[in-house]
């Protein structure tokens, strides 16, 4: 029987941090999914050997795949990539998660059990008993700046919009139309969520606190922040038009 919960974690030169995420990781499921999960590792090519370590804990732990892409192409299609995989293997919940213990999975048993009762979780920096550590007033004013911005612009209430830490129904991810997804960075976030209230799932807000990685470099960039500025005020028009689209699918086909 294939696992139902599935971890789908992006890399790209994380081999300082992969291993201690991964033995985290499977040893939280351990007790509160036993032998019900997966976690798969999206690869894209990193030179650093990030690959090679993740298969060798795979044969190690039994709960660890690895996805190999041949280049670094961008947070949003190492994720839908990883989607697909999951969904074709029967993955029923699907969790984001950075690769660089920034995410705690400690509080994965946490976004579990919210999902009891909503169709996307996320794990919140800016709700209450949420928080970030070890960032500076620069980064605190951009990060909040454009939670805020979207915020604004989509007229969403949800408060942390651009976190990488979330639980994710099947249902909606089959809803949303992931092929028509353009997003790259943190802007990836935002549309996911996005699309999911529009087609009116349930979101829900869990607060943890997000610590700065300790290990390896930032994959924060002007070119991400920028994409942010056009392609949030754009996903007014295409996030609709999508599940629009969705919805013509299926009345032609009922």
């Amino acid at each position: 029987m294939s696992p139902a919960i599935w971890i789908i974690v992006p890399t790209y030169n994380e081999a300082g941090s992969i291993e201690q995420l991964l033995r985290a990781v499977a040893g939280q499921l351990s007790t509160a999914a036993p032998g019900d999960h997966r976690i798969l590792v999206v690869d894209d090519g990193s030179p650093d050997g990030t690959g090679a370590i993740a298969e060798r804990l795979g044969e190690e732990l039994g709960v660890v795949e690895v996805l190999h892409r041949s280049g670094k192409g961008g947070l949003g299609k190492a994720y839908l990539a990883g989607f697909a995989h999951a969904l074709e293997r029967g993955a029923q919940l699907l969790f984001e998660m950075d690769a660089d213990l920034s995410h705690d999975p400690l509080y994965l048993p946490r976004l579990l059990e919210a999902a009891r009762g909503a169709d996307v979780v996320l794990g919140s920096r800016y709700v209450p008993g949420g928080g970030v550590r070890n960032w500076g007033l620069t980064r605190r004013f951009i990060s909040r700046g454009g939670c805020l911005y979207a915020q604004l612009v989509l007229r969403l209430p949800q408060r942390d919009l651009t976190g990488g830490f979330k639980c994710i129904r099947r249902e909606v991810l089959e809803a949303i139309e992931l092929e028509s997804v353009r997003s790259q960075g943190y802007v990836f976030q935002i549309e996911i969520t996005y699309r999911a209230v529009l087609a009116g799932f349930r979101v829900t807000e869990v607060p943890i606190v997000f610590r700065d990685r300790e290990i390896g470099s930032s994959k924060m960039s002007g070119k991400i922040a920028r994409e942010a500025m056009w392609r949030v005020p754009q996903l007014r028009r295409s996030a609709p038009a999508a599940l629009a689209r969705v919805a013509a699918r299926k009345r032609t086909a009922s």
